[in-house]
C-alpha cells in the first residue's frame, strides 16, 4: 500500500486509515466493532502474477486467508441482522483461465486458474460463495478485466512502458507479444463497483468489461507513440526500446468477459474512450514524476512513518 496515493483524502472526516493485516482476525474484528461496519468492498490482494510465481505463500495469506478472515468477522458481527449488509468481493477475469482466439467467459463459466495469483483469487471466490450458501451472508462478486490509469504500481505493463519509453529504458515484452488482454480505465471500473455495491443482488456475480481487447505488442506500440508525441520526439523513437524476453510460465493467451448483466441490470457503461483514457494515463505518469520516484525508491514509506509513525 502507498498512502501517498490517497494523501488528498487522508484528512477527510469520512475517511479513516487503519494500519493492519487483513489476515489478522483480532484487528479486523476490532475495526468492525469500533466503526459498526455494515459493508465491505474487499480490494485487498497481492495482484502481480510475476510476484505470485516467486512468492505464492504471500498470495495465499493476503488473498485467501485475508478474505476468509473478513468473511468470518462479517458473519460473526452481522449474525442475525444481515439485512442491508453487503460483502463485496473484487475478483478478476484470471480465475477462469485462458481463452483461445474466440469466445468469452460468462458469469457461469467454470474456474480454471493457471497461476498462483489466479488460484488464490479463485479460492477466495469459492469461500465467498460458501459463506453465502452456508451462512446466508449477503455477498456479491465482480470480475473485471485489466485496469489502467493513475496511481498504478510502476511494475504493471502500462505504467512500466510509459516510464521506460520516456526514460530511454528497455520495455520487456513476454514471448512474441501476441497475448491479448481486455483493458478498462480505472475510473470506469470504480463507477461499476459503486453500482454493484449499492444495487447488486446478493449471491450474484457481475462481469465488468469495456470490451476493449489489445494484443500486448500493439498496446506497447500505442503507448510508445503517445510518449513520443507528448515529449515532442521524432516519430518512432520509442521503437528502439522494445525488447522481447522469455515468456512467463503459465502465461494465459487471452481473457475476455461477457458483461451484459452489469450494463442491462445496473445501467453501467464506460464513459471514456480507450484513446482518451490512455492519453490521460500517459500524461499523468509523465507529469507526476515525484510520485513515481517515491514509489520506486521507497520514499512513500517515509511518508507513512511521518504521518502515522509506522516502521518498516
Amino acid at each position: 500500500g502507498n498512502l501517498e496515493s490517497i494523501k488528498d483524502i487522508l484528512d477527510e472526516p469520512n475517511h479513516v486509515f487503519i494500519h493492519g493485516d487483513v489476515a489478522d482476525y483480532v484487528t479486523v474484528d476490532q475495526v468492525f466493532r469500533k466503526y459498526d461496519i455494515d459493508g465491505v468492498i474487499n480490494f485487498a490482494a497481492e495482484s502481480h502474477v510475476d510476484r505470485s510465481i516467486h512468492y505464492p505463500l504471500k498470495f495465499v495469506r493476503t488473498n485467501v486467508t485475508g478474505t476468509v478472515v473478513l468473511l468470518q468477522v462479517a458473519r460473526d458481527y452481522w449474525k442475525g441482522r444481515e439485512s442491508g449488509k453487503v460483502f463485496y468481493q473484487i475478483s478478476t477475469d484470471e480465475v477462469y483461465g485462458s481463452l483461445g482466439p474466440e469466445g468469452v467467459f460468462t458469469e457461469t463459466s467454470p474456474y480454471n486458474p493457471r497461476s498462483p495469483y489466479a488460484a488464490s483469487k479463485a479460492a477466495a471466490d469459492h469461500f465467498v460463495n460458501a459463506f453465502f450458501h452456508t451462512f446466508n451472508l449477503p455477498v456479491v462478486i465482480s470480475h473485471c478485466t485489466n485496469n489502467f490509469g493513475p496511481y498504478q504500481f510502476p511494475e504493471k505493463l502500462i505504467p512500466l512502458s510509459i516510464l521506460h519509453f520516456a526514460e530511454g529504458k528497455l520495455v520487456p515484452i513476454y514471448g512474441t507479444g501476441e497475448n491479448i488482454r481486455d483493458w478498462i480505465y480505472v475510473e470506469d471500473h470504480i463507477r461499476a463497483v459503486d453500482l454493484v455495491f449499492h444495487k447488486g443482488k446478493p449471491g450474484r456475480v457481475y462481469h465488468i468489461s469495456a470490451n476493449n481487447p489489445w494484443r500486448n505488442i500493439d498496446l506497447v506500440h500505442k503507448i510508445g507513440q503517445l510518449v513520443d508525441e507528448y515529449l515532442g520526439r521524432p516519430v518512432g523513437t520509442y521503437r528502439q526500446y522494445i525488447t522481447f524476453v522469455e515468456d512467463r510460465p503459465g502465461h494465459d493467451f487471452r481473457y475476455a468477459l461477457e458483461g451484459r448483466r452489469v450494463r442491462e441490470e445496473l445501467g453501467w457503461s464506460p464513459r471514456l474512450s480507450f484513446e482518451e483514457a490512455l492519453r490521460r494515463t500517459v500524461k499523468w505518469y509523465l507529469e507526476n514524476s515525484e510520485w513515481v520516484e517515491h514509489v520506486r525508491t521507497g520514499e512513500y514509506r517515509q511518508f507513512m512513518q511521518k504521518h502515522y509513525k509506522l516502521q518498516f
